[in-house]
């Protein structure tokens, strides 16, 4: 499968992470990318390296991505950010991170992290009202969606195929 250069940067164009994945597939909700246990990320403050595979869901023309993970990672995060960028060629996605994230541990609500670090960006980096606003409309969404009674398809009964596959096909 086609490798995939994913690449999030902070609204200050400082790298927030950036790393190899591989394009699983498309769906309804978007495209589907995987990434194994073992994979570096470069950020700016150093990066890591991943614990855990998980399945990255990019979306079209949302302010958000979605990763569902293996154990032992959280089993769904949620980053509000920039609508995604492709490369001409489909091997480069961008974004930019905003900060808020939307994270359901197993067997807990789902609950959001950042709140703090957005509204200290917003104010350090200049967000623009309109990001703002989109972001907080995201975030809120997120939160609603991810919700287990909430019965959104994508977060209870779509993902754990795309986390088969990935296994199945490449592994991960």
């Amino acid at each position: 499968m086609t490798p995939v250069t994913v690449d999030i940067r902070k609204y200050d164009g400082r790298c927030s992470a950036r790393w190899s994945a591989r394009r699983l597939g498309a769906d309804d909700h978007g495209t589907w990318l995987a990434t194994a246990e073992g994979v570096r990320v470069s950020s700016a403050d150093g990066g890591w390296v991943t614990r855990f595979p998980y399945v990255m869901l990019v979306p079209e023309d949302a302010w958000w991505t979605a990763t569902f993970c293996r154990p032992p990672g959280p089993e769904v995060y949620c980053d509000v950010c920039t609508p995604a960028q492709w490369s001409a060629d489909g091997t480069e996605v961008r974004m930019v991170d905003l900060d808020l994230d939307v994270v359901r541990l197993r067997g807990v609500p789902p609950h959001i992290e950042d709140e703090e670090e957005f509204a200290a960006h917003r104010l350090r980096f200049g967000y623009p009202d309109e990001v703002v606003a989109e972001a907080r409309k995201a975030c809120a969404r997120l939160y609603a969606a991810v919700r287990r009674e909430s019965g959104a398809a994508l977060f209870t009964s779509v993902y754990p195929s795309w986390l088969a596959r990935a296994e199945r096909t490449h592994g991960t």
